[in-house]
């Protein structure tokens, strides 16, 4: 049978849900050379990447965008933070009680002062984060961390999910906040580490649609700068920020690349000095 058209190919595939806009630019960018999901699959994002001079950590984001939406791109390597530090506090402010903005800023509240990777994120249970008056306490089988900051965002989230009986039994701190395609999955049960991704981006992407909302005239070129950075920000990255930020490793991963980081942008600092 003849080969359909490249843009019937690509309407024949599903949008990945949260990253409907990066996946209409990605078939734009690819229609424009007349590329097929096949014809991407075959070639990688190389001829997009140099028509449209994306950087990087810009592969990187759409090489994600186009597996989560069945193109079989080989994965990229996320590229080291840059810049190596990067302001993260507003995205772990409450901005209104939406239940996934609440899941959300817990959790990169709790991820500044404990780093851990997606899949322990995945698999924390309530029962291992205790609330004190001052901070909270991660206790797992790897050891203990005390988490200041996270206060707020923890008992916003708890408060909330307490409203529903499905999200208040639940034993995860970071549950399944509706249905998904599974035969398994539950309002409740345990997210699927491509769920907590794409919920990442999400947030990350609407705090920069915030930022450039409300910032005043005074800060309105710092937030615009801090915007950019985040509409490609995944957590891999927030991590390793956290870690070169001084945040104690939960694990190895990351930890090497952290430093390194770190080393790197003292070195920058001496040579300016």
């Amino acid at each position: 049978m003849p080969t359909p058209p490249a843009e019937r190919s690509w309407r024949r595939l599903r949008p990945p849900e949260g990253y409907e806009a990066q996946w209409r630019r990605l078939m734009e960018a690819a229609l424009e050379l007349g590329l097929s999901p096949d014809s991407l699959a075959e070639d990688g994002l190389d001829p997009i990447a140099a028509a449209r001079g994306w950087k990087p950590a810009t592969v990187a984001l759409y090489s994600k965008v186009a597996r989560y939406g069945g193109v079989a791109l080989p994965s990229v390597r996320t590229p080291e933070p840059d810049p190596p530090a990067l302001e993260l506090r507003p995205l772990t402010q409450v901005r209104s009680e939406d239940p996934e903005h609440l899941r959300t800023v817990a959790w990169c509240a709790l991820a500044l002062n404990w780093p851990a990777t997606v899949g322990q994120f995945r698999a924390l249970r309530r029962d291992q984060v205790h609330a004190t008056a001052r901070r909270l306490i991660v206790r797992t089988d790897d050891g203990e961390w005390s988490v200041p900051g996270a206060l707020t965002a923890w008992h916003a989230w708890e408060a909330r999910r307490a409203r529903f009986p499905a999200l208040a039994d639940s034993p995860w701190v970071l549950p399944a906040l509706r249905r998904g395609p599974g035969l398994a999955s539950a309002v409740g049960g345990q997210l699927s580490t491509q769920a907590l991704q794409v919920t990442f981006a999400k947030h990350a992407v609407r705090t920069a649609h915030h930022l450039r909302l409300t910032a005043p005239p005074s800060r309105r070129e710092q937030a615009e700068a801090l915007a950019v950075a985040y509409l490609t920000l995944s957590y891999d990255s927030y991590r390793r920020l956290a870690l070169a930020a001084g945040a104690r490793p939960v694990s190895a991963r990351g930890a090497v690349r952290a430093l390194r980081t770190v080393a790197r942008s003292a070195r920058s600092a001496g040579l300016a000095g």
